[in-house]
């Protein structure tokens, strides 16, 4: 259902790609001094990503996993893997105040994920490490996107020394 919304929509995906990463600084400027809003919004998100990744697909998958290396490109309709992973990132990392950690914990996140999609065929879905890596890119951008908020969150909110 999202696929076919993406592909009828080209705009929709690099338009949210490029709102996303001026909004995600924003986001964890303000987060940083609100942790239970951060925290709410972070269980929301990782609830919104399990969805689409794990819920049950009525397509045939693959028979285990598709092995190509393609580094996703804005406009030709395979950012929404980086989407997925850009926004919780943030968020978790907004209310951990552990980008780098929270980084690695997706990245290994997602490979489960991907190899949970390979060995449960019922699910429908096709693991694929282009999925993998576009997941990380992922990752790795909302880490620095949350980092970039707290440091300025850092600065904005310090006491100011007399």
């Amino acid at each position: 259902m999202i696929s076919t919304v993406l592909a009828e929509h080209r705009w929709l995906e690099p338009t949210a790609f490029l709102v996303l990463l001026v909004a995600a600084p924003v986001a964890a400027w303000w987060l940083a001094n609100r942790p239970r809003a951060a925290r709410w919004l972070a269980a929301a998100a990782v609830a919104v990503a399990a969805g689409l990744t794990l819920w049950p697909d009525d397509r045939r998958a693959f028979s285990f996993c598709e092995v190509a290396w393609s580094v996703p490109t804005l406009f030709r309709g395979d950012v929404a893997n980086v989407i997925l992973f850009l926004a919780p990132v943030v968020l978790v990392a907004t209310a951990t105040r552990r980008p780098v950690l929270v980084a690695a914990v997706a990245i290994a996140v997602s490979a489960g994920v991907e190899l949970l999609q390979a060995v449960a065929p019922a699910l429908g879905r096709s693991c694929s490490t282009n999925d993998w890596l576009a997941n990380s890119i992922g990752a790795v951008l909302g880490a620095a996107l949350a980092w970039a908020g707290l440091r300025l969150a850092r600065k904005t909110f310090a006491p100011t020394a007399r």
